[in-house]
């Protein structure tokens, strides 16, 4: 389980958390929406340990991570992009990736999950956005860690490869494992979230299933109730 505790953070004189109170269970698929600027990437980094928040707590699997990084050897993490060294080539990645993770790594089935067997050879640098997060994706899931954290997974990818991404994802909560998505296409969130927390101006306006929203809000729609919470804390 994840626990956060009043969790502050500001940049300059922006406050970007104030004061989320949110538990993340073990196994499913855990959600977070809001437009831009809600602090959704600000929370997934601060679960990560890659921002240090003003105030407040986190605990993973009941380990506070506060001065602890021990925890981030049993999470992967997509980023929303991936700036990879340019002069690299792909299979040089993976592998040195391969290396500092020390695990097994299961990464043949998704480069032909992905179709980048013609991209290996050539240097990141050249490769399109879309490519690019084909192997953020092969990066992510070759290794097999109970946690994983997406932040706009889908970002650059064609439909085909958005449907093997959502294949893959839920074969892994198949496997018990927690996973946390941010994401602003709400088509793709409402086929595979268990559950949705909605971030709005770094406060949690909603907690629940796509089915217990669509119920608060009166609507059949998930969009229109997505609107909903907009149109109600603009009131």
């Amino acid at each position: 389980m994840i626990t956060i505790e009043n969790l502050h953070k500001k940049f300059g004189n922006l406050e970007v958390l104030k004061g989320i109170n949110l538990q993340i269970k073990d196994g499913g698929i855990f959600t977070i929406l809001g437009p831009n600027g809600s602090g959704k990437t600000t929370l997934i980094k601060t679960i990560l340990g890659m921002v240090i928040p003003n105030s407040g707590n986190i605990e993973v699997q009941g380990e506070n991570i506060k001065n602890s990084w021990g925890y981030r050897n049993h999470v992967s993490y997509l980023p929303q992009i991936a700036n990879f060294p340019k002069n690299i080539k792909v299979s040089e990645l993976i592998k040195m990736i391969k290396t500092l993770k020390n695990k097994p790594c299961k990464e043949e089935h998704l480069i032909k999950t992905f179709k980048l067997e013609p991209f290996l050879h050539k240097n990141l640098g050249d490769l399109s956005g879309g490519t690019k997060q084909k192997v953020n994706a092969v990066l992510t899931f070759m290794v097999d860690n109970p946690v994983i954290v997406m932040d706009e997974p889908t970002s650059g990818l064609d439909p085909a490869s958005v449907l093997e991404l959502k294949k893959i994802i839920l074969n892994e909560r198949a496997k018990g494992k927690t996973i946390i998505i941010s994401s602003h296409i709400l088509s793709f969130v409402e086929e595979i979230a268990d559950e949705i927390v909605f971030l709005l101006d770094g406060n949690i306006y909603f907690k629940g299933s796509v089915s217990e929203l669509k119920t608060d809000a009166g609507k059949s729609n998930f969009e229109e109730a997505i609107a909903s919470i907009l149109t109600t804390s603009n009131a």
